[in-house]
């Protein structure tokens, strides 16, 4: 069931920001764009919660930042109970792709996550998880 409602208004600039997420990801107009990152929201939320899932943590940095990779391992050890493995690949001179290989309540992984992408100097960070339960 689809429902059509109207009035929803937007500062110009979140309004800029949109288009350019539409433009970008290719979505046919506004509407799909806001029922795309609604729906996702919604999914997210639902990782708030008790069910048991399995996923990973991405990050990217600078190795240059040397006192990164030490704050994601004393971080890391505080999670020792749901971390499976974690790996690091240097992508070239500059940067690092660090994966951990999580199982877990959703809310820890999530909070897991949170701290390690909260480190300064962190480029990129992303949780990806699926229900295992």
């Amino acid at each position: 069931m689809s429902l059509k409602r109207f009035g929803v208004s937007l500062d110009e600039e979140i309004l800029c920001a949109l288009d350019g997420f539409v433009k970008d990801i290719g979505f046919a107009n506004r509407s799909q764009a806001i029922r795309f990152l609604v729906e996702k929201n919604l999914a997210e939320q639902k990782w708030q919660c008790n069910n048991i899932v399995a996923g990973a943590v991405i990050l990217m940095y600078d190795l240059k930042e040397l006192a990164i990779a030490k704050q994601i391992e004393e971080t890391q050890q505080q999670y020792m109970d749901v971390i499976l493995s974690s790996s690091q690949y240097y992508l070239n001179e500059s940067f690092c792709l660090h994966t951990a290989t999580v199982t877990g309540v959703a809310h820890r992984l999530t909070e897991l996550s949170d701290r390690l992408i909260s480190i300064k100097g962190i480029r990129h960070g992303k949780l990806v998880m699926s229900r295992a339960d």
